[in-house]
């Protein structure tokens, strides 16, 4: 049977439908949430490279409303944009007053020395693997804050993070009644939802933290 005109639009109108379609055929769970939750508005917003990573580390073992409120006392002191050479520039007692450990003041001196590379036009080409080798080079980016960027920055469509702590207890609490299961036990769950994995882990976002706009 032919779509109608507004079938199709409304399918163009929603980018990661074969995604959702194929999740919610993935397992029963998952196709609670997507139906829950409705359409993915991952990848609606579009990221810069640099200050991303920026933001990742300045949230680094911080609440978000912490990291907000640190992030935006540094963009003003910095004259309103997290740019390298404002970075460089800044002395150390700049980033300190805006609320920067000295550990992360030194990581977003290191992200500089390598803001080069940290290019969509640089990274994009690379593999999943090839941009988490690259990122994770630079001092004060580890494994997460690259997979962040897989699919907040790139948009990659097969991303779990193994590490991330908001996922793991919603696989946990969703598949295992709270129980805690281990790496090889959750990539069982997770492997079900590739080559869509970065849409499943947007509905388990949704979930535990609510807020859309914090995820697109």
């Amino acid at each position: 049977m032919r779509q109608s005109s507004e079938s199709v639009s409304a399918q163009n109108d929603r980018p990661h439908a074969r995604a959702e379609q194929a999740l919610a055929a993935a397992d029963d769970t998952m196709a609670g949430l997507v139906a829950r939750f409705g359409p993915c508005t991952l990848g609606l917003r579009q990221r810069e490279p640099f200050p991303t990573l920026c933001s990742a580390i300045i949230g680094q073992q911080i609440s978000a409303r912490a990291a907000a409120t640190v992030e935006a006392r540094l963009v003003d002191a910095l004259g309103g944009a997290l740019a390298p050479d404002r970075i460089r520039a800044a002395p150390d007692a700049v980033l300190r007053a805006a609320g920067l450990s000295a550990a992360k003041a030194r990581y977003l001196r290191a992200l500089t020395e390598a803001s080069d590379e940290i290019t969509r036009s640089h990274l994009a080409p690379l593999e999943d693997r090839e941009v988490v080798a690259t990122l994770t080079r630079i001092h004060g980016v580890g494994p997460w804050t690259a997979e962040m960027f897989l699919i907040f920055v790139l948009h990659r469509p097969d991303v779990f993070s193994m590490g991330d702590i908001g996922l793991r207890n919603a696989v946990n609490r969703l598949y295992a009644d709270g129980e805690k299961l281990d790496a090889k036990a959750t990539r069982r769950i997770t492997d079900r939802w590739s080559p869509w994995r970065s849409i499943g882990s947007w509905y388990l976002w949704r979930l535990t933290d609510g807020e859309v706009g914090t995820w697109q």
